[in-house]
Formats: C-alpha cells, structure tokens, sequence
C-alpha cells in the first residue's frame, strides 16, 4: 500500500464489507524487552548476487509455482514476489488482499498446501520467495473472511483485540506529524498498537509460520506507518534474521518520516526512482541517467530496492506503466542494466477500473491471455536479467550520449547497452571495454561482432536498445 496522500490509496479499503479472522499460526517468540531495540540484521537483494524479483500481482500460488518452473527459474530471476496470503476481506477488489481479518493463509490465492507446493517449485528451479507482509493494519467494518471467520473492526476472535490497537482512531492526515502518521488509522483501517509486545509477538509468529514453510524474505507493506523501532524489534524475533526484509516507505517532501529512517532494519523502496524514470522518458532527456542513482540524492544504492512501476503507482499514474509503450519498455531495460539498487519487475494484469481484482481470480492459464499482462517474460525485459547477473559486480564505463535521447553505456568487460529513445534510426559506431568478437545483441536477437579495439557499428531503431553481455556471445 501507499500513503494516504497517494491518490490511488483513497479507493482502497472504505468499499469493504466482509472479513474475518482466524487462530494465528506459530508460536509466539519471548517478549520485548526495551522499546528501542539495536538495529537488525541487514539482508538485501544486492548482496545475494541474483538481485532481480518478478512481482506476480496477485497471482494464485499454483500459477506461481508453475512460472518458477517454466520462465522465473531459467531466466535468471533471483526473487518472485507474492501478495499477501493471509486471510482477508472478501471481495473482487484487488485492495481486499491488503485487509487481513486473520494469519491463517487462506485467502483467494490460495491455500496453505498451494502456498507450501509454490515455496518448494520456486526453490526447485532456483528462485526466492519474498511475501508482501501486511503487518501495520486489520480490516476495517465487519463480515466474513475468505477463510470463513467472522470480524468486526477491532475486534478479530483469537488474533487481537480491542486492547492491541493504538488509541488513535482518526484518519492519517498530516505527513508533517510522525504520530499522526504511526498510531492513526490507515485509510480507516485498524491500526496495531506495534510497540505492544504482545503484538509484536503475534506478528513475528506470523512471519515465522511463514518462514517455516520456506520463505526467504518480506515486503514490509505500509512500512512507513510503523515506527522503525517496532520493526526491529518484530524482526528480532524472527527465526531466521536475515530474510530478506523490503520496506514500503514513500518519500515525501518535507514529511516527518524519512525513508533513510528505515535503513538500520533492511533495504528501502526507493519511490523517486520510479518516479523520476516517468519524468525523464516522458519529458526530459535520457541522457540525464548518467549519474542516476545516488548521484540524484537518492538511497544508499546496496539498500535500496527500485521498480519501474508497482500495483499502486500504475493505478496512481506517478508512474510509467504498461500504457505508457516503448517508453516503460525502455524503462525496463535501463533499469536492468544500470548498477543502482536491487530491480523489482512488476508483473500484473490490464485494468480499466482501478480497483479490478486480478482475472480469473488469480488463475493464469497463459501470459498474454484474460488479461494477464507478464511484463516479466516480455522478451525485451527478460532477456536483460541474465544481462544483469552476468555484469554483476560491474561498474559503469564508457558512457555515451547524444545530448538528448540517445545513451549508450557499459559494464567493464562484461556487458553493453545503448538506447534509443529518439524518433529517428540512430546508426554509430559504439566504443566499448569488451573483448574482441562475436556477441548477441539480446534484445534484437541478432549477432554483432566487437572488433579487437572494443568497437561495433549498429544501427538502432526509434525506441528500441541493445544489449550485449559475455554470456551470451552466440544467438540462438
């Protein structure tokens, strides 16, 4: 989820009716102990060398399990993403995976036997599993759950009740305020109390039944929300410290809570990347790109975790999205090959109404098909995540550019890419740091021989790139 002054974020959770909750699985880890707790362990994508995670939005698990197998594995992909599998509101929505009545994993995209089977195919075919962990919040009003347990707002029978949420029950409304923003309600929705210890234990027994079953990591949903020593202190008693710990945490001009704030616990969403790629493909210049990372005052690049778009932001349009045509493509592409943060590739479905639940429930018979957009297989984006493990390590070298909507740039003696977002045929000759021969260029398929000086000719059409990398010098 995003904040509440994200747009997108004010049609989630006030249309939900029904919900419920269930016996939290796990056992409860010991008590806290102070309320400020030492930082945790830091693990990151970065650091596990196969830094790229495929989002499946709201995927089922058996559909998942078999992407692993079939694309995600052999691919390359370090990490899939999946929402959140808690039991939640019913609902067609897509936001009604984002209002937990309960910890049982019973919601539409599966249940506990289809989320172990997808956690086992993942690791078979070599690919982490990293669950966007809804943690700040319960649903609001009152119903059934997906799961078939009744709720009412503040009140979920056998996981919390009305003394395990924050005395504030107002609306988030004043970013300039850290209480306003940590201990008032979501959009409307049940806010835990995190710096109660009994709270933490119940969410850090969710998070280890979930690592119980294999999971590497988490998605710290609505991070920004929780105070950051809350966080440590449920991440302390995890069963396995260094999982993969993500965290939503927008940026906001002038806002009380800071980004960097969350650093000492894990690695950061870095928004304005996402947000600034808009802006520069759209209206300014790629050349621009050329110290693009920390250089533009953003995240410490090794904890920060980077996407093109994510389920809130296309719906938002602070973003490029699958709409957006060559240039989210491009995007995409620039993203994979430039060392700056660990990449996320969103991967959801086509939507008219912004709140429209995922096709078929979740069930993908077929990218491309019902809907299901697959950005993670198409060939332009998939092609550059086995760019990306193979210059792993690399610094950028050989920059070029054209002033304008042309760049070009390498990775050492490891990989090079060039792109053009002009609306003309760029034709040069590329200088380079790669050994002498014969590479495929893996966005276009065709070979492209380097000559012993490092140089090759290539002719690239408006809005397409090249891409060359050592472990891939012959096509086919």
């Amino acid at each position: 989820m995003a904040p509440t002054a994200m747009p997108e974020i004010a049609r989630r959770a006030l249309t939900a009716a029904l919900g419920a909750l269930v016996l939290l699985a796990g056992s409860a880890a010991p008590p806290a102990g102070a309320t400020a707790v030492p930082a945790a362990p830091v693990t990151s994508a970065a650091s596990t060398g196969k830094d790229v995670t495929a989002v499946l939005f709201e995927w089922s698990y058996a559909s998942v399990a078999e992407e692993c197998r079939k694309t995600l594995g052999p691919a390359g992909y370090g990490a899939v993403q999946v929402s959140p599998p808690q039991e939640h509101i019913q609902g067609p929505q897509w936001w009604t995976s984002y209002q937990p009545v309960g910890y049982r994993i019973a919601g539409r995209l599966g249940d506990r036997a289809a989320f172990a089977a997808m956690v086992a195919a993942c690791h078979g075919a070599g690919v982490r599993v990293v669950v966007d962990a809804v943690v700040n919040h319960m649903a609001a009003a009152s119903g059934t759950g997906t799961g078939g347990s009744p709720y009412t707002k503040y009140d979920y029978p056998g996981t919390y009740g009305r003394q395990d949420m924050d005395d504030c029950t107002t609306v988030v409304a004043d970013y300039k305020d850290r209480r306003n923003v940590q201990d008032c309600e979501l959009v409307g929705l049940a806010d835990l109390d995190t710096g109660e210890p009994r709270v933490r234990d119940r969410i850090a027994a969710y998070l280890n039944d979930l690592l119980s079953l294999g999971v590497d990591g988490f998605r710290v949903d609505a991070a920004k929300h929780i105070p950051v020593d809350d966080l440590a202190a449920i991440k302390s008693r995890l069963s396995k410290p260094g999982a993969l710990w993500k965290q939503e945490t927008i940026h906001g001009d002038g806002e009380a809570v800071r980004p960097d704030d969350y650093l000492r616990t894990g690695s950061v969403q870095e928004f304005r990347y996402a947000r600034d790629l808009k802006r520069v493909f759209l209206g300014e210049r790629l050349a621009y790109l050329k110290n693009y990372g920390e250089g533009w005052g953003y995240l410490p690049g090794d904890r920060a975790s980077v996407f093109v778009d994510n389920h809130d932001t296309e719906r938002g349009g602070d973003t490029l999205s699958y709409k957006s045509g060559a240039a989210y493509t491009l995007a995409n592409v620039f993203m994979l090959a430039w060392p700056y943060g660990s990449p996320d590739v969103n991967s959801g479905y086509e939507f008219t109404d912004r709140d429209a639940g995922p096709p078929g429930g979740g069930a993908v018979r077929a990218c491309w098909q019902d809907g299901w957009k697959c950005q993670h297989d198409w060939p332009e984006i998939k092609s550059m995540v086995a760019f990306r493990n193979t210059v792993h390590g690399t610094a950028v070298t050989d920059w070029w550019d054209n002033g304008y909507q042309a760049v070009a740039f390498g990775r050492g003696t490891k990989g090079y890419v060039a792109l053009n977002h002009e609306k003309f045929p760029l034709t040069r000759t590329f200088r380079t740091s790669l050994p002498g021969g014969d590479y495929c260029d893996v966005q276009s398929g065709r070979r492209v021989t380097v000559d012993a000086s490092g140089a090759f000719t290539a002719t690239l059409a408006p809005d397409t790139g090249l891409a060359l990398h050592a472990g891939a010098r012959t096509c086919g």
